[in-house]
């Protein structure tokens, strides 16, 4: 159930956010591998994770053990992690539907590849990270160049003496 609450000093709509100990007995167990985290969960998304665990019954035994081990690995992200990662997330799902497809065989071909080969690709440095969608790159710095000297002053030119 979402339950939303309207702030009245603001208008604002804030959505119910529930500590760990008001979650129900079965969502516990299904987000389970994020209880250390999940009081420091904003509430949009808890709510994300709970309507997860809402639909997670009727999900197949398969696609279940994916969500845990996914839940499991996501734990185990530091938050620096988690935020590049959500940065991922967006600038992957605004691709056009042809880069979609060509990132999907990609990721198949990873997911293909033998367990030494993905140790080995893993422990190779990632490339530093694309400015997010809307973000300015850092400015520039002019190529300095070497200030030129003050200019000596006119030398005084003597003025004949008049009579």
């Amino acid at each position: 159930m979402l339950a939303l609450a309207a702030t009245a000093a603001h208008g604002q709509i804030t959505l119910k956010s529930p500590s760990w100990n008001e979650l129900a007995e079965r969502d516990r167990q299904v987000l389970a591998p994020l209880q250390s985290d999940w009081n420091n969960l904003d509430g949009q998304r808890k709510q994300k994770w709970l309507g997860l665990a809402k639909r997670y019954p009727t999900l197949q035994p398969e696609e279940q053990q994916r969500i845990q081990t996914q839940m499991q690995e996501w734990s185990r992200l530091t938050p620096d992690q988690r935020n590049a990662a959500r940065e991922r997330y967006k600038s992957l799902k605004s691709l056009p539907p042809e880069k979609k497809d060509a990132v999907r065989e990609k990721w198949q071909e990873y997911q293909n590849l033998p367990p030494d080969k993905k140790r080995e690709l893993a422990a190779k440095a990632p490339p530093p990270p694309a400015p997010a969608a809307g973000s300015r790159p850092p400015p520039q710095q002019p190529a300095r160049t070497p200030a030129k000297p003050p200019a000596a002053p006119p030398t005084p030119v003597p003025h004949p003496a008049t009579p």
